[in-house]
């Protein structure tokens, strides 16, 4: 069955075409979304990728993020009538597993979604990331709507009130990158469409992209179909930062080691400059795995 590859995108035209290159294969379909404000004219894109049309402004830590995966969605499911996954990529991930051995892992994981999640909330084991959400987040919104935001976040902190997600439902969180069914894929934009509430509701939360998609599929039926790992390895500062590492050529031997235990499929983050000396060791395994 085919496999989707959703690639979102803003930035270095040649990396994007390079990811495009390595997946080009005729069991994959790629689509690429571009940021609307980046530079990148549509027109160098590689042939091989469709792109999404709706493309809008993408701004870090808000819901903007997740108006751009929705709206290729979207586009994916009323283009394309069958397919198994929706593998959801940055431009600046990079595949571990040659094409037959990455059709071959997914063909094992049919019927999983490739969800990173953890449940929201003080307890052991819980993602303290309740205050995402619990207020009103003033990210890139016109001075009138911060002032206001902030003068009732203010009020709601004296009187010792807080938001709640919707409909009662459990808060979950994690990675942005993940892989969803079509059925999956499906039953989310079926929720979005019915319940505005939802949408409306994580536009004004802190980094809904690490939010949305966890709570959504965590309390609907397919959670039970979640296997709470999305195969990517990722090296993480240890210091709290909130982003990962650029991986190096001095990291191979792990990114290696993650690929052969079969705990990751895509490794990122890959720079185009940083990352020089490490993506001729990443052809070269793909290559030694055909």
């Amino acid at each position: 069955m085919k496999q989707v590859f959703l690639i979102q995108a803003h930035k270095d035209l040649g990396q994007i075409n390079q990811l495009v290159e390595q997946l080009r294969d005729d069991d994959f379909l790629i689509y690429l979304n571009l940021d609307r404000k980046s530079h990148i004219e549509p027109v160098g894109v590689h042939p091989y990728a469709r792109q999404v049309l709706d493309r809008i402004d993408v701004h870090w830590g808000t819901f903007s993020q997740v108006q751009a995966v929705l709206n290729s969605l979207a586009q994916i499911v009323a283009e394309v009538p069958e397919f198994d996954k929706v593998i959801f990529l940055s431009a600046q991930d990079f595949p571990l597993l040659s094409n037959a051995a990455l059709k071959a892992a997914l063909a094992v994981l049919h019927g999983c979604e490739l969800l990173d999640t953890v449940p929201i909330g003080p307890a052991p084991g819980e993602w303290a990331a309740d205050y995402r959400y619990q207020y009103f987040y003033r990210g890139h919104v016109a001075a009138p709507a911060r002032l206001a935001w902030s003068l009732l976040n203010k009020t709601m902190r004296v009187v010792g009130v807080t938001r709640r997600i919707p409909g009662g439902m459990q808060p979950y969180g994690g990675s942005s990158w993940w892989a969803l069914s079509r059925a999956c894929v499906c039953a989310l934009l079926a929720r979005v469409q019915s319940e505005p509430g939802l949408v409306r509701f994580f536009r004004s939360a802190s980094c809904p992209d690490e939010l949305f998609f966890q709570t959504l599929v965590m309390n609907s039926p397919f959670r039970a179909r979640v296997l709470g790992h999305n195969f990517r390895y990722v090296q993480w500062p240890g210091n709290g930062a909130r982003n990962p590492e650029v991986l190096v050529e001095g990291d191979f031997e792990r990114i290696l080691a993650a690929r052969q235990a079969g705990s990751a499929h895509f490794c990122r983050k890959i720079d185009s400059g940083a990352s020089a000396g490490l993506v001729p060791l990443l052809l070269a395994m793909r290559a030694a795995q055909a």
